[in-house]
């Protein structure tokens, strides 16, 4: 057996030191997250899923989740639209922009009973800031509580080019 720093490799030195780092809490130093001042997201949301061998439809409710995530910045909502999984457009949901202040939220739901989307559905939503602010966390939840089943989960946004 080596001493360490007399011939013994450097990844077992390299392993050593990330355990100490590890257990004495220590990290290295990360950036902050990128800032923005504009973005479109793409947000995966399903009207209905399918369940058994006969693939059967459980209808769900959407509720999409936009929050702001700056602590002195407010965001402009400029487009919340609905698409089905053809990719047609089924609802605008803003008829003119809407402010989000600083850390403040905002959410739009499809019902349980509009099976329109189908398992494809989508949200694009397109929002803006006068300066570049942390990005918002855009979110679809889904729920269904039909026959003493209940479902639910969770559908993060994704950043899509303009």
């Amino acid at each position: 057996m080596h001493p360490i720093g007399k011939g013994c490799p450097h990844h077992i030195i390299a392993a050593l030191l990330a355990i100490i780092l590890l257990m004495t809490g220590a990290t290295p130093a990360q950036s902050d997250p990128p800032k923005s001042s504009g973005q479109t997201l793409y947000v995966p949301v399903y009207s209905h899923i399918y369940s058994g061998d006969r693939e059967r439809p459980l209808y769900l409710a959407v509720t999409i989740s936009i929050r702001n995530t700056d602590p002195n910045q407010a965001i402009r909502l400029t487009r919340v639209d609905y698409f089905d999984s053809e990719g047609k457009l089924l609802r605008g949901y803003l008829e003119k922009p809407t402010v989000l202040g600083p850390m403040a939220s905002t959410r739009y739901i499809v019902g349980e009973s509009d099976k329109a989307g189908g398992s494809g559905a989508n949200f694009i939503v397109r929002w803006e800031a006068d300066t570049p602010v942390s990005p918002p966390i855009t979110e679809g939840i889904m729920i269904s509580t039909a026959s003493q089943l209940g479902i639910s989960f969770t559908s993060p946004g994704q950043v899509i080019p303009d």
